[in-house]
């Protein structure tokens, strides 16, 4: 992306321009490299980015579930992120948005554009001006395109896709591993200094009514990568804990458990992803494990004793294990 122009350099590009060069990266420059992707199997749609820029997440990713997303960068038109959806939910292909976008801007700058576009289909295109900042491209597959500009060259995108394609889990650590490999490869020439994720899907976020699964954002940190993967493991913790209340009130226990279980490896030091945990395990028939994880969310939680009383009359599932004295006097012993 670019930032304001001093007089100077903006002398400095002119002379350039006049002697038909492309002008190199200068301090003022600050560098973008993004994925933006698709989960074939889940219909899950997100972007990564990390940039030497403040608060790049506010700026460049645009998503809607069950439309598409947009990543706007280089010499950015904001606008294309909102344009970018409006025109997929129109029905419009991402390589149909992309011209469209690209006639329809008459905004200063259009010659250093840089974006990218998945549709909901996985239809996908990724698009570099012939003046973004060098070095500026992008590389796409199926369901991705990774992008940048300013950045060391091109092994940066190549890098990001390969990491996408042979990532585990889901979208979110692909999403992880292509902005981690992308950087690995030297990433933005300037440095770091901020990372976004943001991801959608159909009703798929915590509480109710909720598109966001999670959107993350790191504005302004030296290590933005670890700050993002902190953020990323807590996000993921909450969501698979929300996930698995919505299960238990399906009557889905197993898969509830399941659930239950992820948000404790993201996030092994919640007492409440522990106690979650345990009264899954206590309605499961399994007490014993139930009492371990049950100690462990007591010993990261002095107020324990007042977060227990409060699940257990919130959540009607949870009310026999009152009624069970030998476990309420291990768990309680004393009545402490």
């Amino acid at each position: 992306m670019k930032s304001l122009f001093t007089i100077g350099t903006l002398l400095l590009l002119l002379t350039r321009a006049l002697a038909g060069d492309r002008p190199a990266v200068l301090h003022e420059d600050v560098s973008t490299f993004s994925i933006v992707a698709r989960d074939g199997a889940t219909g899950q749609m997100g972007i990564a980015v990390a940039s030497r820029y403040f608060s790049v997440g506010s700026v460049v990713p645009w998503a809607e579930a069950n439309v598409g997303a947009v990543a706007t960068q280089a010499d950015v038109n904001v606008g294309y992120g909102p344009k970018g959806l409006e025109l997929l939910r129109q029905g419009l292909t991402a390589q149909q948005v992309a011209d469209r976008m690209l006639t329809e801007d008459t905004f200063p700058g259009k010659d250093g554009r840089q974006f990218a576009i998945v549709d909901a289909k996985g239809n996908v295109v990724t698009y570099t001006a012939p003046h973004a900042p060098n070095w500026a491209g992008g590389q796409k597959g199926a369901n991705w395109a990774a992008q940048g500009n300013i950045l060391v060259g091109p092994q940066v995108p190549e890098a990001m896709g390969k990491a996408f394609e042979s990532g585990q889990g889901e979208l979110a650590e692909k999403l992880y591993a292509a902005l981690k490999a992308g950087d690995a490869q030297g990433g933005d020439k300037r440095g770091r200094q901020s990372a976004s994720m943001l991801i959608v899907c159909k009703e798929c976020g915590r509480n109710t009514n909720n598109d966001r699964y999670l959107y993350i954002n790191v504005d302004d940190n030296p290590d933005p990568f670890k700050e993002l993967r902190r953020l990323l493991d807590a996000a993921l913790a909450y969501n698979w804990g929300d996930r698995s209340y919505k299960l238990l009130e399906a009557k889905k226990l197993p898969e509830a458990r399941e659930a239950a279980e992820k948000a404790v490896r993201y996030s092994p030091n919640n007492p409440d992803s522990h106690m979650g945990l345990a009264f899954l395990d206590y309605l499961a028939g399994d007490k014993k494990t139930a009492l371990e994880e049950f100690q462990k969310a007591k010993e990261l939680d002095p107020n324990f004793r007042k977060q227990w009383e409060a699940e257990v009359s919130y959540e009607k599932d949870f009310a026999p294990i009152l009624e069970d004295k030998e476990f309420m006097n291990k768990l309680f012993p004393g009545g402490r």
